[in-house]
C-alpha cells in the first residue's frame, strides 16, 4: 500500500510499522489511524510475518490526537471518531495472532499511550514517557487505556495516572510493570532486536493462542479457563511446530519452528 503517514517494512519475518509524522510528534490525524488499521490487516494476512515492531519516527512515539488538525474542523462526534478510527485499531492489535513489540522511543501521550499499552510487550528508552494526558483538556481516557491500566497497575494507581495526568518515565514505568524493559536510548534498537530475533523463530501459532488465552482470562473464571486451555492445547498440539519441537527435543537439537 502507498502509505503517507506511516512506514511499513518487512524483513526476515519482522514487520516494522513506524508512525511517520515527526514534525507533529507523530500525532494522530484521520489518515494515520486508517493507515495503521490497514497496516495491521496486512500483517494479519502475511504468513511471512512472525512479529511486529511498532515505533515512532523522531523524538516521540506518539503525542496522541492531533488537536490542531481538528481545531478548525466542523465539530464531530467523539463517539463516532472512536468507533471508526481508534477502537478498530486497538481491537486489531489485541486480536492479531502474532506478537507486537512497542519500541517506545519517546513520549506516548493520550491515545498514543493507549496504542503503546495495546502492544504485547514494550521496550522503552529510559527517556521515554507514558502520560494519560486526556484530563488536561477535560476528557477521559479512551482507546483502551481504562481497560489496560487497572489490569496492570490496580485501580488506585490507574486512577491516579488517569485523573492527574501523571507522567511515568522509563525506569519508573518498568518498576510499575507498564513496560517490560528500559534501556539507554542508544541501546534501544539492539534491545528490541533481541526480542524480534526470538519471536521471528518462535512457534507463532502457539504465541497467538497465548494472546487469546491471556485476554480471555481477564474476564473468565478458573473453570472457564481450564476448558479454554484444553481447547487451545488441542489446536497447538496439531501444529507442525509441536511435531518439530518434540523431534528436536528427542534429537537434542535446537528446534526449527516454521510458525505453522
Amino acid at each position: 500500500m502507498d502509505f503517507k503517514c506511516i512506514r511499513y517494512e518487512v524483513n526476515q519475518g519482522v514487520a516494522t510499522i513506524t508512525l511517520n509524522r515527526p514534525d507533529v510528534y507523530n500525532a494522530l490525524n484521520d489518515a494515520i489511524t486508517y493507515e495503521l488499521q490497514d497496516a495491521f490487516r496486512l500483517v494479519a494476512r502475511d504468513k511471512e510475518v512472525r512479529v511486529v515492531v511498532l515505533t515512532g519516527e523522531g523524538k516521540a512515539f506518539c503525542a496522541g490526537q492531533d488537536l490542531k488538525a481538528v481545531s478548525g474542523a466542523e465539530k464531530r462526534s467523539f463517539q463516532d471518531s472512536l468507533h471508526q478510527r481508534y477502537n478498530p485499531l486497538i481491537t486489531a492489535m489485541q486480536t492479531l495472532p502474532k506478537p507486537i513489540i512497542c519500541k517506545l522511543n519517546g513520549v506516548a501521550a493520550g491515545a498514543g499511550c493507549s496504542i503503546a499499552l495495546a502492544c504485547d510487550m514494550i521496550v522503552a528508552s529510559e527517556e521515554a514517557t507514558l502520560i494519560e494526558v486526556f484530563i488536561n483538556i477535560g476528557l477521559v481516557p479512551d482507546s483502551g487505556s481504562s481497560y489496560f491500566l487497572p489490569r496492570v497497575l490496580g485501580r488506585a494507581k490507574a486512577f491516579e495516572l488517569c485523573a492527574m495526568g501523571s507522567r511515568v518515565k522509563g525506569k519508573e514505568a518498568e518498576r510499575l510493570g507498564l513496560v517490560n524493559k528500559t534501556v539507554p536510548a542508544d541501546q534501544l534498537d539492539n534491545a528490541v532486536a533481541e526480542y524480534t530475533a526470538y519471536f521471528a523463530k518462535a512457534p507463532t501459532k502457539a504465541i497467538g493462542l497465548i494472546k487469546k488465552m491471556l485476554n480471555k482470562s481477564t474476564q473468565s473464571s478458573l473453570e472457564e479457563m481450564l476448558d479454554y486451555e484444553a481447547y487451545c492445547q488441542e489446536i497447538a498440539g496439531n501444529t507442525n511446530d509441536y511435531k518439530e519441537g518434540v523431534a528436536a527435543f528427542l534429537e537434542k537439537r535446537t528446534p526449527n519452528f516454521s510458525g505453522n
